[in-house]
């Protein structure tokens, strides 16, 4: 080793030395300052006071109201005083003090006078820290809330019980409400979220009815359904559980008990469903198409002729004996058929459609919707082909009827009716 490279590691050591002496210096001189200031000769001037957290440059106070569960049980009581922040005292965070202190030296540290001390409270050992747990009785798995000690109108267990023609509880998340007082609704209470809900209301002559803000209409209790299931897709645990918190919310404000489905159970037995009617949930489209153009006029003159309807949707729609769709006709490009369009120009053909979970079973139906696509195309001079614009063969569509029969029976064996008023309800 030379000279030259000695020379230079002892006076790089010697640097480092007098720095380190240097913050030894400023970190006592500061702790000398804080004990003369607040008289703790053995606390650290930030310990024991109240910090706000800082999270991407905004603190505590600027955050809002933090993020909690959307549904709580009562699981202990409430407490009006909140406890302080305890912060464990490690060498890190003294370390990082002392060097905040020594990056300013030259700063002096100055005080108000009319500076009021904090009470320092003692200080818990880390252990008892990390556990100290206030001992509290485990939730009830009935998801019931009552509030305050009275006798309410109607049994919540009684009104499980009840068969209602609007719900359904493998698809509905059921709700129930019981008051102590008979009361007038003097508005639907707004459940936000994307899943629609029913509610209905025990009148006093024990007979439940859709509830309605009615002058003189006094009920008893109410039932309020959340329909989990939909085209939408399954409900989610948060959704219902928002759900919950403002069933909860308006039984409170109506001086009321209230019941909920448990969330799991109700998840459990609608999981499989909302597959299967993801399974069944499929349309199946017959393109009809012209190898010129068909004029708009004659277009419509040729649906018309067999019943179909034009809706304010753009599609013509085949009503069954209800008035509910049964067969639909839109462009081959889904844009919306109207009657300006249709007196002025050309298409080149169109599709028809057949909702598997809107018709009714049978292979009745599926006969029908085929007859109904061999006559517009006789009429109209188009080729009946599939999405490949392969024409059709005789095999396609018996694989067809074959799948749409299949896929029907899987609906009716869950009790879904293809069709019917739940089928309508799930698929919409």
């Amino acid at each position: 080793m030379s000279e030259t490279t000695l020379i230079i590691l002892v006076l790089g050591l010697a640097i480092i030395l007098g720095i380190i002496a240097y913050n030894m210096y400023q970190e006592n001189k500061y702790r000398q300052q804080v004990r003369e200031q607040f008289g703790h000769s053995d606390k650290d001037a930030l310990m024991g006071s109240k910090t706000d957290f800082v999270r991407d440059g905004k603190s505590q106070e600027q955050t809002g109201v933090p993020i909690r569960p959307l549904r709580q049980k009562d699981i202990s009581e409430p407490q009006d005083d909140t406890p302080a922040m305890v912060q464990p005292k490690d060498d890190l965070f003294a370390a990082r003090v002392s060097a905040a202190a020594a990056s300013k030296p030259d700063i002096e540290i100055e005080f108000e006078d009319d500076f009021t001390e904090t009470v320092i409270k003692p200080e818990l050992k880390p252990a008892e820290a990390a556990f100290d747990f206030k001992q509290m009785p485990a939730p009830v798995f009935s998801q019931t809330k009552l509030y305050g000690k009275r006798k309410l109108l109607l049994d919540l267990q009684d009104l499980t019980k009840l068969e209602l023609p609007w719900f359904d509880h493998r698809f509905d998340y059921m709700a129930y409400i019981s008051l102590s007082e008979p009361q007038e609704l003097h508005s639907i209470p707004r459940l936000a979220g994307r899943h629609r809900f029913q509610i209905t209301g025990c009148t006093m002559d024990d007979r439940f009815q859709i509830a309605e803000p009615i002058p003189s209409v006094y009920y008893q209790g109410f039932i309020i359904g959340l329909q989990a299931i939909s085209r939408s897709g399954l409900a989610t645990t948060q959704e219902i559980e928002h759900f919950g918190a403002q069933v909860n919310s308006f039984a409170e404000k109506m001086n009321g008990g209230l019941l909920l489905t448990d969330v799991e159970t109700f998840l459990n037995i609608a999981r499989p469903l909302d597959e299967l009617c993801a399974r069944v949930d499929q349309t199946i489209a017959m393109h009809l198409v012209s190898r010129g153009t068909v004029s708009g006029i004659e277009l419509r003159s040729a649906v018309e002729s067999l019943s179909f309807e034009l809706g304010v949707d753009g599609a013509f729609h085949l009503p069954d004996e209800n008035g509910e769709p049964l067969f639909s006709i839109v462009t081959l490009d889904n844009a919306p058929f109207t009657s300006s369009l249709l007196s002025s120009q050309a298409y080149r053909g169109f599709s028809m459609l057949f909702d598997i979970t809107h018709v009714p079973a049978g292979e009745k139906q599926f006969n029908r919707f085929m007859d109904l696509a061999v006559k517009l195309s006789s009429t109209l001079g188009l080729d009946l082909v599939n999405d490949k614009l392969e024409e059709l063969s005789t095999q396609w569509l018996k694989d067809v009827r074959s799948y749409v029969l299949a896929r029907q029976d899987e609906m009716k064996k869950v009790g879904i009716e293809p069709g019917g008023q739940l089928a309508q309800r799930l698929f919409s």
